[in-house]
């Protein structure tokens, strides 16, 4: 999860990788002014060019994603969608010249009191764009598909449950669980139905009160976007690790995407038993992150979300119909949910944790 945070003090081009600085003035930018942005969980690193509408954006340490992230910002400007322009590229350094959107995300939105109804159908109707659109899976990346989501729910076998349950003999309820859930995930799995950008989310999205119609809605960090489902960035968008919705407004707005869906979705029925079951399988994954973010990387704010995240995973279970799964978790791993609040609220202590 990623995204750019504020942004600090001004510098100049001086202060500057020297591959930097030569992409800079091959574009007549080596004397301008700079304002650096931090990426939050991400190898990622912005600058400002004040007074030019762009970012220089450096990704030294994954070409493959810095390839992508060319790609499919072109890909989705192609189908009408706000993605930041690539006008300069230098890919052996990882360097690019990318469209600013300024600093109106949808979180930043929000706080200043934005309307949240208007924000999020603004959202849904340009992932409805997106998926009534053919072209949407038209795109070189990668499926997502049986291999892909078992090893996200490996990341919650590995780091959530040695958390909650230390004495498990974990390689036996592996294989039970990743059994269950190889089944469960079968009316998904083989749907590539559109580019699913993965971080849907708040901290992703730009309101450009300047466009018009959907593209209003500007689109950031979609370099890791797969083929798959179209009811996953809609899963990401309105059931949220960051935030809660209004009451009622999740089922405002999912209620307003089955009705507006393309028909090859097939019935509303099948719609929202995608929608539940790949919720489940997301906040299970994320679960294991926010574990792993804490005890590997030792960034403890992510313990924070981790309530809101359990309660999306015990009602998607249900909604979903997984009473399998649902009954290994309550048999193998006893009060695994309690136990998991216990974690939150009482956490390891991980000697020489730095502020976060």
């Amino acid at each position: 999860m990623k995204r750019i945070l504020p942004r600090s003090a001004a510098l100049t081009t001086a202060s500057l990788s020297a591959p930097a600085k030569a992409f800079l003035a091959r574009h007549g930018m080596d004397r301008l002014s700079l304002e650096k942005f931090e990426a939050d969980a991400s190898s990622r690193r912005y600058f400002r060019v004040m007074g030019e509408g762009l970012l220089l954006m450096e990704e030294r340490h994954d070409p493959v994603g810095f390839a992508a992230y060319l790609r499919l910002s072109h890909h989705l400007n192609v189908l009408g969608l706000s993605a930041p322009k690539v006008f300069g590229a230098d890919p052996l350094n990882g360097l690019a010249l990318v469209e600013d959107f300024g600093d109106g995300t949808y979180a930043a939105c929000l706080g200043r009191g934005h309307d949240e109804t208007a924000l999020y159908t603004l959202a849904v109707e340009a992932l409805l764009h997106l998926h009534d659109d053919a072209r949407g899976k038209e795109v070189n990346q990668p499926g997502y598909d049986i291999s892909v989501q078992l090893d996200e729910l490996r990341i919650f076998l590995d780091w959530f449950v040695p958390a909650v349950a230390p004495g498990i003999d974990k390689d036996q309820f592996g294989q039970r669980f990743l059994s269950l859930w190889h089944d469960a995930l079968a009316p998904v799995v083989k749907r590539f139905d559109t580019l699913v950008l993965r971080d849907f989310h708040v901290d992703n999205l730009m309101f450009l009160d300047r466009r018009s119609g959907i593209a209003r809605c500007g689109f950031l960090d979609f370099q890791d976007g797969v083929l798959g489902p179209c009811e996953y960035d809609l899963v990401s968008l309105l059931q949220d690790a960051r935030r809660d919705l209004a009451d009622g407004l999740e089922q405002q707005l999912l209620s307003f995407y089955v009705a507006n869906a393309p028909g090859h979705l097939g019935p509303p029925d099948d719609i929202r038993h995608r929608y539940a079951l790949l919720g489940a399988q997301r906040h299970a994954r994320i679960l294991g992150v926010f574990v792993r973010l804490y005890l590997r990387d030792a960034k403890p704010r992510y313990l924070t979300f981790v309530p809101r995240v359990l309660k999306q995973l015990k009602t998607a279970l249900a909604d979903a119909g997984l009473v399998d799964i649902t009954a290994l978790l309550d048999t193998e791993l006893p009060d695994w949910a309690t136990r998991t609040l216990d974690f939150y609220q009482k956490p390891p202590i991980i000697q020489g944790m730095p502020d976060d």
